[in-house]
């Protein structure tokens, strides 16, 4: 498909892609997003698309799947943060004013721990929690999108161990 070709065929189907990525996230500027995202993937894969098959459910396929990725990455995030998120609160509710400093000083530890991990594990990780998506991470690293994805939840093992180990003391 030619650049011109997609460009038409996109610029066809503009209103119905908006109207399904509102109904999808419920929200007008999510939607805005969504058709941004949606329409560079589309770009960015149009030579698989096959000519004589139905564009529209192509690039709407394109848009749900895109959709699902996005919330279940949401969705991995919070739950992921959770564990960390209770331990500040558990440490934070022992003092009954909390100050900057120690914040400062919790936050440091948080990094030497971080850094404490091998490289393999706290490059993929940090680049994550820095907004890399994980293809991304892939790219840069030169390593599958497995192997991103392996190193990151070992990463996440490995610091609750270490971070819940001094409240086990």
């Amino acid at each position: 498909m030619t650049n011109q070709e997609f460009t038409t065929k996109t610029q066809e189907f503009k209103n119905l892609l908006f109207s399904y990525a509102l109904r999808l996230t419920r929200s007008r500027q999510d939607a805005e997003d969504l058709v941004q995202e949606t329409s560079i993937k589309a770009y960015r894969y149009r030579n698989r698309f096959t000519p004589g098959t139905n564009y529209k459910s192509w690039i709407c396929t394109i848009m749900r799947n895109t959709f699902i990725n996005n919330y279940r990455k949401r969705k991995s995030r919070n739950h992921i943060n959770q564990p960390v998120e209770a331990f500040s609160f558990a440490l934070e509710s022992k003092n009954a004013i909390p100050n900057e400093a120690e914040h400062n000083l919790r936050m440091k530890g948080y990094l030497k721990v971080i850094k404490s991990l091998k490289e393999i594990y706290s490059i993929p990780f940090m680049m994550f929690y820095q907004g890399f998506e994980y293809q991304e991470i892939a790219e840069q690293l030169d390593i599958p999108i497995g192997t991103v994805k392996s190193r990151i939840f070992v990463a996440r093992q490995q610091l609750k161990q270490k971070i819940n180990r001094p409240l086990a003391a």
